[in-house]
């Protein structure tokens, strides 16, 4: 993939993401699956490392709800969760977002 392929795929990324509302989130998967042209989940979170400022890129998650930016040097550890946390969305004592309720289903804003 070329740089400016990868720039307009990463762009489609960020707009889905600003779509996320505040208190729900999607998992890289969703968001991946979104998308109008082939872009892994995994890639899906290399464009979110380098989002502009204007994503809530707190709100994506991995498939089983945890935060997967802990990891990260550039972040400090919890910086996600807590993020998270503002905006209402409560984890479970094993440190993961209760899906079946915080996860955002774009379908159910159609109608």
């Amino acid at each position: 993939m070329n740089e400016k392929t990868s720039s307009s795929a990463w762009e489609e990324v960020y707009a889905v993401v600003r779509r996320i509302p505040s208190g729900k989130v999607m998992n890289y998967g969703q968001v991946s699956a979104l998308l109008t042209r082939s872009l892994s989940p995994a890639a899906v979170g290399w464009a979110l490392r380098r989002c502009p400022r204007d994503v809530p890129w707190q709100r994506v998650v991995n498939a089983s709800g945890g935060c997967s930016t802990d990891s990260l040097p550039h972040l400090l550890k919890g910086t996600q969760r807590a993020l998270l946390e503002a905006e209402g969305v409560e984890f479970t004592s094993e440190g993961k977002v209760d899906l079946s309720r915080f996860r955002y289903d774009p379908e159910e804003d159609i109608g």
